[in-house]
């Protein structure tokens, strides 16, 4: 595997994983599992955040102590879906800035199509989290990369759940130098374009909505 690929295999993130799959977990706990699973995963995903020694006094004495450096970190979630890993991320960092890319596939074609891009500003400055549950054709999140870059986004990670190899493949071909970071590597594609076992349409699952 390529050194900018990061398929996760930590026991809790397998297992909660096998809870998003099964069909009967309901909304609520869908939601939570998200979440949880974007935490664990931002764990290592950030692990390269740049860091600066601050003066700290402690009940002790005064000393010198690592900090977060620089602008810090740019959460953007791919809408909708993506908006379930904000929050996880968010409680590892919770200074960091949200910006928001939406984007909508072809039902008939699964070409993305962008209605809306917000990001903090200097976005260049910033390290930038890309979230979306899923990696399928892996169109998303290349378009949304692209749209990140002409903005003047450099350090960009790409963190998603489930990842079918065609969009993986896609998705590093096009941007080869970003990080990805994936929770699972499924079988496939089907002819509709889900990831097959995968765990149907994250968007539903997470808002409830059919």
């Amino acid at each position: 595997m390529d050194n900018n690929i990061f398929i996760n295999n930590h026991p809790l993130v397998q297992h909660k994983i096998t809870r998003l799959r099964d069909k009967s977990t309901g909304t609520n706990e869908f939601r939570s599992l998200v979440g949880e699973i974007a935490m664990l995963m931002g764990y290592e995903a950030l692990s390269d955040l740049p860091t600066e020694d601050v003066s700290v006094s402690t009940p002790i004495e005064d000393c010198m102590s690592p900090s977060i450096a620089g602008r810090k970190l740019a959460i953007v979630p791919i809408l909708r879906a993506g908006l379930g890993m904000v929050d996880g991320i968010l409680a590892l960092v919770p200074t960091a800035k949200v910006g928001h890319i939406g984007l909508y596939r072809d039902e008939v074609t699964h070409i993305p199509h962008a209605y809306y891009c917000k990001l903090p500003k200097p976005i260049e400055e910033r390290t930038i989290v890309v979230t979306d549950p899923m990696l399928a054709t892996g169109g998303s999140a290349v378009d949304a990369i692209t749209q990140i870059k002409a903005h003047g986004g450099v350090n960009i990670k790409f963190m998603c759940i489930i990842a079918a190899p065609e969009g993986l493949k896609k998705l590093h071909k096009e941007h080869p130098d970003i990080q990805i970071y994936v929770g699972h590597l499924d079988r496939e594609l089907n002819k509709d374009a889900y990831i097959c076992p995968g765990l149907g349409d994250a968007g539903d699952r997470i808002f409830g909505t059919k």
